[in-house]
């Protein structure tokens, strides 16, 4: 690295001629495919905005001015560029850096960021903060434009161009999300990308007025109401500039000389202004160019060839080959996901059965209103939404399902711990939140052999169901193959005479509660296991006959303790009367952080080796 490694703060960036920019901007990119080669993580996008990004450090004054990132995952080379060089191997490791900005990390990680299409409303309240406080800076939101799905972004623009306080928002176009945008933005977006004439004669004209002194911007306001006639004659649109935002763009992503002279002109306004700005994901390395969906969010691959370790059989897998199975049998049956039919399984669905096969986009609240409203017209749709993600849906989910008793399924995948996309993408949220829905039921299987027939079980119920189920390779307890299911009936796996100790496990909780089975009685203390299998309702008579049999329980569950089934067990148990020692391995009030699940359960003493002293001290007095 010749200019990177001299590059200790933001500040270091504004030294640099355009020829030490471009090379700056090489060498970002190389060491993102270095680090993200070994630790996996979001490739496309950050090799997409790596000029953006450089260019933005060598205009603004950092942590003076403020960049919000949308979503967050595009922040790679601005962790570089923040005094995070020598760190940025650890980049979504255990204790690691994060792949999201970090306010704690750097003060020049404006906001904490994982969700899509908040940027802008955030980006508005510093800007109106640092007014009413009358400190000078500049606000700056980067935001993709399949972020522009989201309602949130509409209601932030209207509220931002209201105001009138100068901030500028930086579309970052780059013709995709995650899966190909859909909708009418997109096609908006198409019109302004091609229309060179409108953008290359207001650019024009923009620049040469803003330049003189005041007869130059007297002429350029009283230009407003021509300019507006131009853009109606070549742009069949004007919805940006009529939210109150000038328009600047489109403009190269990757010209770092083209970007500083808009970011300067932007500068000059006095007024929101969006810069519209086109950019290639994956670009500079051919595979994420040719395949850009597959590189948006990756593990650890060979960077010569673009080769990713093979992976067995998922949950994801298990479910949309299930789906698509009774998909063909019921032509009732529709799939729906927000901007994720790859991450969610539905991709095979979508090929197979295109006419009933809906992505909304970045819009989880219209996902399960619409959904919702499908169900209660005799159609049968499957929702499918990471955990995480559906957390956006609250109230759709409280009102327009559950109050409304549709029968909607929600297929709920990266529940419990996800890893190294850290706090907010843990999916520990889920249990606790639908447990407090009235109408809802919620299953969990303990392996691959219980996720289909629960599947088709939620679909059979005629009322809200979610099918919660965790990220990664499909566990298969052979030993134990599934019985038929009953509304809210667990499932005893093991009853051993003498048993002192009674293991209730939720979902991918089980096999840790049957290696702990194992553990115990290599030391002599029997422990009965079950399968509660469903989150909600919870099976009280087996908790209860669990309780008066052996007096001591502990519940087991890939989620946050606080409202979670081990304080529903302790709530019934408390209401019967009966009394029993309960104990419940569950996550603390407190968010995630970052880390391979392994390291995240045995952190948390989730494991069968860390639950086993617990157990052993509180119970046996060993």
């Amino acid at each position: 690295m010749v200019v990177l490694e001299n590059i200790r703060e933001s500040a270091d960036v504004k030294k640099l001629n355009i020829e030490q920019l471009n090379l700056l901007a090489r060498e970002i990119r190389q060491e993102i495919l270095n680090v993200v080669s070994a630790n996996g993580g979001h490739l496309a996008s950050n090799l997409g905005i790596v000029e953006l990004t450089v260019a933005l450090h060598a205009f603004l004054n950092l942590p003076q001015d403020e960049i919000v990132w949308d979503v967050g995952h595009q922040c790679y080379a601005h962790k570089l560029l923040t005094g995070r060089q020598a760190e940025f191997a650890t980049l979504r490791t255990y204790q690691g850096l994060s792949g999201f900005p970090k306010p704690h990390e750097s003060p020049a990680d404006a906001y904490v960021a994982g969700h899509s299409s908040t940027s802008i409303s955030v980006a508005v309240g510093i800007a109106q903060a640092a007014k009413l406080q009358h400190i000078e800076k500049r606000v700056y939101a980067v935001i993709g434009d399949g972020a522009l799905s989201g309602g949130m972004v509409w209601e932030a623009m209207n509220h931002g161009g209201d105001l009138k306080t100068p901030f500028t928002v930086i579309l970052n176009d780059n013709e995709m999300s995650i899966a190909e945008n859909v909708g009418a933005m997109s096609r908006y977006l198409t019109r302004l990308r091609t229309d060179k004439r409108y953008r290359r004669l207001k650019d024009r004209v923009t620049q040469f007025l803003l330049g003189k002194k005041k007869w130059g911007r007297t002429f350029y306001h009283g230009l407003e109401h021509l300019r507006d006639a131009v853009k109606y004659f070549l742009v069949r649109g004007v919805l940006f500039e009529e939210m109150g935002f000038v328009y600047l763009g489109p403009v190269d992503g990757h010209n770092i000389a083209e970007l500083l002279q808009t970011l300067k002109m932007a500068a000059r306004i006095e007024k929101p202004v969006l810069i519209h700005v086109i950019t290639q994901k994956g670009r500079g390395y051919a595979p994420a160019e040719q395949n850009p969906t597959a590189f948006h969010g990756v593990g650890s691959f060979d960077l010569a060839t673009g080769e990713t370790k093979p992976k067995g059989r998922t949950y994801t897998d298990c479910f949309a080959d299930k789906l698509c199975e009774l998909a063909a049998a019921d032509d009732k049956i529709v799939a729906v996901t927000a901007a994720m039919p790859h991450g969610t399984g539905l991709e095979k669905f979508s090929a197979e059965y295109p006419e009933r096969f809906y992505d909304v986009g970045i819009a989880e609240q219209h996902m399960v209103t619409f959904s919702a409203a499908l169900a209660l017209r005799g159609m049968r749709p499957v929702a499918a939404v990471y955990s995480t993600f559906l957390q956006r849906a609250y109230d759709q989910l409280m009102q327009d399902v559950c109050l409304a008793e549709a029968p909607l399924v929600l297929a709920v995948d990266r529940a419990g711990v996800v890893g190294e996309d850290g706090e907010t993408h843990q999916g520990l949220f889920d249990i606790a939140m639908l447990r407090a829905m009235p109408n809802m039921t919620l299953l969990a299987p303990r392996d691959a052999l219980s996720l289909a027939p629960m599947l088709e079980y939620a679909l059979s119920l005629g009322r809200p169901v979610a099918l919660r189920y965790p990220r990664g390779e499909a566990v298969t307890l052979a030993d134990y193959p599934p019985k038929p299911l009953v509304q809210g009936k667990g499932e005893v796996l093991g009853e051993p005479d003498g048993a002192q100790v009674g293991l209730l496990a939720l979902g991918d909780m089980v096999k840790p509660a049957l290696e702990l089975a194992e553990l115990l009685a290599e030391r002599g203390i029997p422990a009965a296991v079950a399968d509660l299998r469903f989150a909600k309702p919870l099976d009280e008579d087996l908790i209860v006959d669990f309780a008066q049999k052996y007096g001591r329980i502990l519940t087991l569950e890939d989620g946050v303790k606080a409202g979670g089934v081990g304080e529903g067990a302790a709530e019934l148990l408390q209401a019967r009367g009966v009394k029993a020692d309960l104990l419940a391995a569950a996550f603390p009030d407190e968010f995630v952080a970052q880390g391979k699940p392994a390291q995240i359960f045995n952190k948390y003493q989730m494991t069968a080796e860390t639950l086993l002293p617990r157990v052993l001290r509180r119970w046996f007095k060993e």
